[in-house]
């Protein structure tokens, strides 16, 4: 194996060249156990853990090395190692911190596409496909839909769920697949691409780590079996971890996500609702909030049919969400501030004292 098997391609290369790095010395992170990873370099798996150095040097925790990373080793055995550096990352996916409002919290790096997993169960839903839409966009990811477990569906129901996905979202492959009697997976096959990483996103108990399993055609991820009761199936996935499937293409599998928070994505959120930034240049005033305003072209589209209202309604929360994520940050930040100068005064009056 060598690096272009894991993904080293030309942006990690100018990054080498332009800083002289010895190649021996970098690898890519596979996979992160707390506060442990393994390490796949053009020659062996290592077992890494962080300097002193680059974890003092770190000002916000997303800054640690996550799957997808490039990074510099320091190999002090045949088997262990020290992160030296962390690579510029070409993107990465992050969300908001579950239950913390302005904590983020980064799911991987330098990712291609996006697979976003959706079962059509009692809980398919649109705007959670919507969602993730906003968070590949925000990474510059190329998003893929993948609609699991098909087979507990009639062919009309699968057809009315697609539709219905097509009158809100332009422009995105959607794949059918079941992972029980492997409707659908030939044809995904096909589109895997070698050296390119891909990303699984979704709920737990979608079906992730049992699809990846069939694509890497061997057991990589345990997996436990759908329930009877809810046909919802069990989510044992742990930890994120990146594997390399015989066809050259590279995957992250990832825990699944109860919540899909949003970050400071607006640009994520213009690119997955571009139809309605296009009406919005029809509105009368500049700065319409396309809520209640007289003459704004949004509104009148949902009036008219012209733009489904289940769109409009989750593209009003998500920026809301969004708006008020900035807002948080940005208060969070004054609040450290002040705390930082009180700090600073303290130990001022404290040298005074011992004078």
């Amino acid at each position: 194996m060598n690096l272009k098997d894991i993904g080293y391609n030309a942006i990690v290369n100018k990054y080498v060249e332009d800083n002289r790095l010895d190649k021996s010395s970098i690898g890519r992170i596979i996979a992160v156990f707390r506060d442990m990873y393994l390490v796949r370099t053009d020659s062996a798996e290592l077992n890494a853990t962080n300097t002193g150095n680059l974890q003092n040097s770190i000002d916000d925790k997303s800054e640690l090395p996550i799957v997808g990373d490039w990074v510099c080793l320091n190999k002090y055995d045949d088997k262990n190692a020290f992160i030296t550096q962390v690579f510029p990352r070409n993107n990465f996916i992050e969300r908001r911190s579950i239950g913390k409002s302005v904590n983020k919290q980064v799911i991987a790096a330098n990712i291609d596409f996006g697979f976003i997993v959706e079962a059509i169960t009692e809980n398919f839903n649109i705007n959670r496909i919507e969602r993730y839409l906003a968070i590949c966009n925000s990474a510059n990811v190329k998003p893929i839909i993948i609609l699991t477990k098909i087979d507990i569906i009639s062919n009309r129901e699968l057809n009315n769920a697609i539709n219905e996905i097509n009158k809100r979202i332009d422009n995105v492959p959607i794949f059918t697949i079941s992972n029980l009697n492997k409707t659908g997976i030939d044809e995904l096959k096909t589109t895997l691409l070698k050296g390119k990483t891909y990303c699984l996103l979704g709920l737990s108990g979608v079906g992730k780590s049992t699809l990846l399993n069939i694509l890497a055609e061997k057991n990589v991820m345990r997996t436990s079996s759908i329930s009877e009761r809810t046909n919802k199936g069990v989510h044992t996935t742990t930890h994120r971890e990146l594997f390399l499937l015989n066809n050259g293409s590279i995957f992250i599998d990832n825990p699944g996500m109860r919540e899909v928070g949003l970050t400071d994505s607006a640009e994520g959120i213009e690119m997955t609702f571009d139809r309605i930034y296009e009406l919005a240049g029809n509105c009368r005033f500049s700065d319409c909030m396309h809520t209640h305003e007289k003459h704004c072209a949004v509104l009148s589209a949902v009036e008219e049919g012209r733009l489904e209202k289940a769109t409009y309604d989750n593209y009003i929360k998500m920026t809301k969400e969004q708006f008020h994520f900035n807002a948080t940050l940005v208060e969070k930040k004054r609040q450290d501030k002040t705390f930082g100068k009180m700090i600073k005064n303290i130990m001022k009056d404290k040298k005074l004292m011992k004078k």
